[in-house]
């Protein structure tokens, strides 16, 4: 997968203006080891999260650079998340 999946996201028109309806399109960029381990174990579990959160695997947290938070801003995300 890439850094930033360029899946579609939803185009609204303003956060208070959405509905009752509205989730939030969030990118959690999780190290390999920790974070992503502890969403992988989850999968295994059979526990369900929001499917308009999308995660991405990184080598390390310090290897995150703001650049990949920005690109996901701009494909649409609503917010982003770095969890080590």
């Amino acid at each position: 997968m890439s850094v930033i999946d360029s899946g579609s996201f939803s185009e609204g028109t303003g956060l208070f203006s959405e509905g009752a309806g509205w989730e939030p399109n969030i990118v959690a960029f999780c190290c390999r080891h920790c974070a992503y381990a502890a969403a992988d174990l989850a999968g295994g579990l059979r526990l369900r999260y929001p499917a308009s959160i999308k995660v991405i695997e990184l080598p390390c947290t310090g290897k995150f650079d703001v650049l990949y938070a920005l690109r996901a801003f701009e494909d649409g995300a609503d917010g982003a998340m770095v969890s080590g």
